[in-house]
């Protein structure tokens, strides 16, 4: 996953790995677009209320969470981009710079 978010490879954006975020450290994360990747093993099947309990932590802060199971990013890697991909084109543009009184 890591050769595929590297080097602004996905839209120009830039991601980092094991990023902590309050308590919880992040597989990968995007500061500018707000974006937490995270890539579940299976031991999340019987940790779901503690991954719910991180997931609403982590959007207290301002963050969008999007989780993938590891048989995804492994077997259907280019379809786990495209999500991203449109996880990010979903985020809310910036707002637009003020003019200054005064100015044309």
């Amino acid at each position: 996953m890591w050769q595929q978010l590297s080097a602004r490879k996905v839209v120009g954006v830039r991601f980092n790995r094991q990023v902590p975020i309050g308590p919880y450290i992040c597989d990968f994360v995007s500061r500018s677009a707000k974006l937490v990747i995270e890539v579940d093993g299976g031991q999340h099947d019987w940790q779901s209320n503690a991954d719910a309990a991180r997931t609403r932590f982590i959007e207290a802060q301002g963050f969008r969470v999007v989780r993938f199971w590891n048989d995804d990013v492994l077997e259907r890697t280019e379809g786990v981009i495209a999500d991203i991909e449109r996880a990010l084109a979903a985020r809310p543009s910036p707002s637009p710079s003020r003019k200054r009184e005064g100015s044309a």
